[in-house]
């Protein structure tokens, strides 16, 4: 099986603050998140743990399992160009995440976006078959996760993919 987490809470996440690269740590809320996944996944012996390298995955897999990591510059959440740090009542107009061809306010194209999670996922499930996994990322990564997995959801309802901190997907592998 493949487990993805979704990082604990940070404190720009309880706020609405958007967060992408900038390299925030996970809050006590965050950390107990994780405490709580770690309790749920305790019997299951992964045979690799994968990770973003921005802080709160990172801490959040290292909560979850007493592990070594594999860094995977491939998991980071998108790039939010210049709508990084606001917070979201300030934001007068959003991008359209969904559509490609919005790359207002310099967000990373949906297109190279979804390249790098596909070709991390295409690696994973070759070299790592029939493991078990947990990949520890971010809400952005999760959804185009489930649009893997799962397909595009029905009406391009893409929030309705979006986990929460530290909500957890698993699939066959």
């Amino acid at each position: 099986m493949i487990y993805f987490v979704r990082h604990g809470q940070t404190d720009w996440n309880k706020i609405g603050r958007m967060q992408g690269h900038i390299d925030i740590e996970l809050n006590e809320e965050g950390r107990m998140q994780a405490q709580i996944i770690k309790d749920k996944l305790n019997d299951i012996k992964f045979d690799k743990v994968f990770s973003s390298p921005l802080k709160r995955a990172k801490e959040t897999a290292q909560i979850i399992c007493d592990q070594d990591l594999i860094i995977d510059n491939r998991l980071i959440e998108r790039f939010n160009g210049e709508l990084e740090g606001k917070l979201k009542d300030e934001i007068k107009v959003f991008p359209d995440f969904n559509d490609p061809t919005d790359t207002r306010f310099g967000i990373e194209p949906l297109d190279s976006f979804k390249e790098r999670i596909n070709n991390f996922l295409d690696e994973l499930i070759k070299k790592y078959n029939k493991q078990n996994i947990l990949v520890v990322t971010h809400a952005g990564v999760c959804l185009y996760v489930r649009c893997y997995f799962e397909g595009e959801p029905k009406g391009s309802l893409y929030e309705k993919y979006k986990l929460k901190n530290c909500e957890v997907l698993s699939y066959e592998n």
